[in-house]
């Protein structure tokens, strides 16, 4: 195997790079570093960072793909965890923890030559005492949670650490965390533990795999859409005229176009080109990869408009203040004036609007790729299950442990990144004094 890493991949360790190199800064700086203690006093905002940052790992994980040099396709560190799941496809559905089809098979009986229905038993599937394995997975998610509790433990004392941060809250979430995705792992190589879908596949496998596009639409989307915000609304609002008549007739056009008709039909022309030019992409995920990439563009593209308006009218007031004026009367250039003075007056502005949008990215995702506009159908997405269970939701009986685990995973990641952002709010916020 050969490590290869996809366009997305390498946006996604630029991103980690940067944020690593962003935490030096901030741990020079005695003023940002007190914010983000403010933030993390919060016993809600700790447990969700908890929640993201186990999310966040998933993704990591699935962004290191490796070329097979026999077989011409391309496997994730995650693709190799799960590789149990993978060569082991069921026939077709089966329930969570199922040991039999969940729809009767029409059998041919050897003896007297007559047809009936059955359950046919499942392939994969071993029928291990289930409370048995269960107590050994917890035992052993609690025995990593405590290592890793007693390790991080002995650093704050090394460290010398005595900040009041709500840790007892943060070890708690951890343990819950690597309990119930541990207990999934282990239950996984005797079950299908969420069930597999029409052909076979373990929904719990499509589930994880998932959090990566939801993950990377939300985050990587942000990267697009803050250099234009930024760039655009300051300068609307600190050189006026008729700087600031172009931007705003430019957001104003594209805020009376319907987003979802705008990106269709960027997406659409992104299609055609990607079907005239099979020759760009030895594999599959290349092609979906590189759609994703083009999806992640367009909605940067499109979403810009409300944070550039944000930014116009706070750069607006922000130009009249005091210590504005006089730089301006000093001489000083403009350009020296919006790096030293405006900008960061606006980051609290900036922050609130990047982790507030991500929960936002993340539901549009699903929404596209319902609609058929969204990412490439082979990539495993919570909206491409969506859009698959609708169809499963009428079948008889009712078929609902994809549509069920796609919310599920959905609605835990959109809801630590709100309760997240709202404590970020709360804290940036400079009318707020909490």
């Amino acid at each position: 195997m050969k490590l290869t890493l996809l366009w997305t991949d390498i946006m996604v360790w630029i991103l980690v790079l940067s944020l690593f190199g962003w935490s030096w800064v901030v741990a020079r700086s005695p003023q940002v570093r007190q914010q983000l203690h403010t933030v993390f006093r919060s016993s809600i905002a700790m447990a969700a960072a908890i929640v993201l940052l186990f999310y966040a790992l998933f993704a990591l994980l699935d962004s290191v793909h490796f070329r097979i040099a026999n077989q011409g396709g391309m496997v994730s560190l995650l693709d190799m965890a799960f590789e149990h799941r993978i060569k082991t496809s069921e026939r077709t559905y089966s329930a969570p923890f199922a040991t039999m089809e969940y729809t009767k098979s029409i059998m041919v009986d050897e003896e007297d030559g007559t047809t009936k229905q059955v359950y046919l038993p499942l392939k994969y599937v071993t029928q291990s005492n289930i409370w048995l394995e269960s107590l050994m997975a917890m035992a052993l998610g609690v025995a990593i949670s405590f290592a890793l509790i007693g390790l991080h433990i002995l650093w704050r004392k090394r460290q010398g650490w005595r900040e009041e941060l709500p840790w007892d809250i943060a070890y708690l979430t951890l343990s819950l965390m690597i309990i119930v995705f541990g207990w999934l792992y282990w239950m996984s190589f005797d079950y299908h533990v969420l069930g597999t879908d029409k052909v076979g596949g373990d929904v719990l496998y499509q589930s994880l795999k998932s959090i990566r596009t939801g993950v990377l639409i939300g985050i990587l989307t942000t990267l697009v859409t803050l250099p234009l915000a930024i760039f655009l609304g300051v300068s609307a609002g600190f050189f006026r005229g008729w700087v600031d008549d172009i931007i705003q007739y430019i957001y104003t056009t594209l805020n009376s176009i319907p987003g979802v008709l705008l990106i269709a039909a960027a997406v659409l022309l992104m299609q055609v080109v990607m079907d005239n030019n099979p020759q760009w992409f030895e594999t599959t995920q290349e092609r979906s990869d590189l759609r994703l990439l083009f999806l992640v563009i367009i909605l940067g593209i499109t979403s810009w408009t409300g944070l550039c308006r944000l930014l116009r009218a706070e750069t607006l007031k922000i130009s009249q203040i005091e210590f504005v004026t006089a730089a301006k009367a000093f001489g000083v250039s403009k350009f020296t004036i919006i790096r030293r003075h405006i900008i960061p007056n606006l980051m609290h502005i900036i922050l609130i609007s990047v982790v507030l949008d991500f929960s936002g990215l993340v539901l549009a995702e699903a929404v596209l790729s319902y609609v058929g506009v969204g990412v490439d159908p082979t990539m495993y997405s919570w909206g491409n299950m969506i859009n698959q269970a609708r169809l499963e939701m009428a079948r008889d009986p009712m078929v609902w442990w994809s549509l069920y685990s796609a919310f599920v995973f959905m609605f835990i990641l959109v809801l630590a990144a709100n309760l997240f952002s709202d404590r970020v709010q709360v804290v940036l916020d400079p009318r707020n004094n909490s």
